[in-house]
């Protein structure tokens, strides 16, 4: 499943039903998704014999609470573990976050990439991806390439599953600007570095939890 993606999603067709298992199962899941692991060959099976060769089959008959319903019917899989997988599939899909989430990006670029229409993560991401792109958008905002560039590194670390504007930028800050570049950090390493950054609160009030950050370099993984 590592590196299926086109544009700021991934592309669910290209990650078969197996692809997904293996990342269910070896992923450190949160305390309310552990039930996905609960006869989870069986179930996948099922799935498959019910014509669920890959994600995107997938996403399409779990697409509402109706559909869940009546695939649990069909295929004798409880609602509750339809439910939760589809929240489990869902969240590789991180929502878009408005451009004026990010304190790191001054006022003045943020209301002109709105005035061009680039008003969140995946439309600037996506009008950013190529260098050539950058480029232009330069001239359209009036700012250096650096300034282009560093933009796109924050939209692209938005990508990785629970990423927020905030905690992007507190990658950022901590030097990891790149999806990549998170997937190969030492969990010690960056969990230190995050903790450092955000001493005294400066991004965020509580604890960073070594297991947490272990699970974001794990996701991290499978955003190229």
């Amino acid at each position: 499943m590592i590196g299926y993606f086109m544009s700021y999603y991934q592309d669910d067709s290209k990650c078969t039903i197996d692809d997904l298992q293996k990342r269910i199962k070896d992923t450190d899941l949160i305390p309310s998704r552990l039930p996905l692991l609960q006869g989870i060959d069986k179930i996948f099976d099922i799935l498959k014999k019910n014509g669920i060769s890959s994600l995107s089959d997938l996403r399409k008959r779990l697409k509402s609470s109706k559909q869940i319903e009546s695939f649990s019917t069909k295929s004798g899989i409880g609602v509750k573990y339809l439910a939760l997988l589809r929240r489990e599939v869902e969240s590789y899909f991180p929502k878009t976050s408005s451009i004026e989430e990010f304190k790191l990006i001054p006022k003045e670029i943020c209301q002109k990439l709105k005035s061009n229409g680039l008003t969140n993560t995946r439309k600037i991401y996506e009008a950013f991806e190529k260098d050539e792109e950058q480029c232009l958008q330069c001239d359209e905002l009036g700012v250096d390439i650096t300034t282009t560039k560093n933009i796109f590194k924050l939209m692209n670390l938005t990508r990785i599953q629970w990423v927020s504007p905030l905690f992007a930028e507190m990658l950022f800050d901590a030097g990891y600007n790149s999806p990549q570049s998170v997937s190969e950090a030492d969990a010690v390493a960056l969990y230190e570095k995050l903790v450092a950054i955000n001493k005294q609160g400066k991004y965020f009030k509580g604890k960073i939890g070594l297991r947490d950050v272990k699970r974001l370099i794990n996701a991290a993984k499978y955003v190229h």
